[in-house]
């Protein structure tokens, strides 16, 4: 087996293999046995039908298969002899030669591999991002105070005076405005908070990617279940999800920090909790919670999500502690007018 290694530029690598007959010989062997043993044609008992004949049905499978194995062992042998950080999977070559699969002939399996820079950077005080206190209009008050107005006269619409709901006094109504546009804003300040921690290390981090790798990458991936059309216009998201994960991953290194079982348990409990929530569902009892949870996280899928939330939030309170975040009072218009 020969093996030459290529790097085009700095984010971009080729390994050329070359697979000779004695790398594949033994497997080949190995795989018709197997075959013989096993196979059975009409006219002869099981395992005594002759090599020739296996050999003549099975052996371009056979060479096939052998070579692939030697292929992929080998090649993965060689990225993790060679220290060889890589994205994604190795990639076919476009310029892979055609194969002419001839028992006794050599190989050539030319491979496209991403090296992505080394992430490094420092957090400190120094980092000042803003955290927004969205100022309530009297404007904003007065819609809020209308739309529950509205609220409570149609919940109690059409009912016996015994069966309405309780209306508000101005001051207890002025007061849930109040309480309802402080929590609403809040939510929105913090989630901007968010996504102005990842977007500022993002942009720290100034990672350059491999974009034609990865759009490669991508398509082979979900196996042709997206066009390259259909990637290249979804691929800015991509690219903005991609370098903050890579961003994570080296803060949750730097940080230490881990995610438990009992993290995404938790996490995934929290979620029920909260789904019941918004259907107006309260004091939901532990046990149905734990079994809800249960049945999210034996789905791989939905572990997975949640082991990514979990892993994000970890990364940004521990960045919240680390860097400044720096109060500002704003206005509503101009805090949707944020990119």
């Amino acid at each position: 087996m020969k093996i030459e290694k290529n790097q085009i530029d700095k984010l971009n690598l080729e390994l050329t293999l070359t697979v000779e007959a004695a790398d594949y010989a033994e497997s080949v062997k190995k795989k018709l046995s197997e075959r013989k043993r096993t196979a059975e044609f009409k006219g002869f008992r099981k395992g005594n039908v002759p090599m020739s004949l296996i050999e003549k049905v099975y052996g371009p499978q056979a060479l096939v298969d052998a070579v692939n194995d030697v292929v992929g062992e080998q090649l993965y042998k060689y990225i993790s002899d060679n220290g060889i950080n890589t994205l994604g999977e190795p990639l076919t070559s476009e310029k892979q030669p055609e194969i002419d699969w001839v028992a006794g002939n050599d190989f050539t399996f030319i491979f496209d591999l991403a090296t992505p820079e080394k992430i490094d950077f420092e957090v400190t005080k120094e980092d000042v991002v803003p955290h927004y206190t969205i100022n309530i209009t009297q404007e904003a008050r007065n819609e809020m105070k209308k739309n529950l107005a509205e609220y409570y006269e149609k919940i109690n619409e059409g009912k016996a005076d015994e069966e309405k709901t309780p209306v508000p006094s101005d001051e207890e109504l002025e007061k849930e405005v109040t309480d309802r546009l402080e929590f609403e804003y809040k939510q929105e300040a913090d989630a901007r908070l968010s996504r102005d921690i990842r977007n500022y290390f993002v942009e720290k981090a100034a990672i350059e990617l491999p974009e034609n790798y990865l759009k490669r990458w991508l398509f082979s991936m979900n196996q042709g279940k997206y066009t390259m059309e259909q990637i290249d216009e979804e691929f800015p998201a991509f690219l903005e999800d991609f370098r903050w994960q890579l961003v994570r991953e080296y803060l949750m290194d730097k940080f230490k920090l881990e995610v438990t079982r009992d993290d995404v348990r938790a996490a995934a409990e929290g979620y029920v909790a909260y789904q019941y929530a918004m259907y107006g569902i309260g004091n939901v009892p532990d046990e149905m919670i734990k079994e809800a949870a249960g049945r999210i996280l034996a789905d791989g899928k939905q572990t997975g999500n949640l082991h990514e939330s979990v892993e994000n939030n970890k990364v940004l309170e521990a960045l919240k502690e680390q860097i400044t975040v720096k109060p500002k009072k704003i206005a509503l218009s101009k805090f949707k007018e944020l990119k």
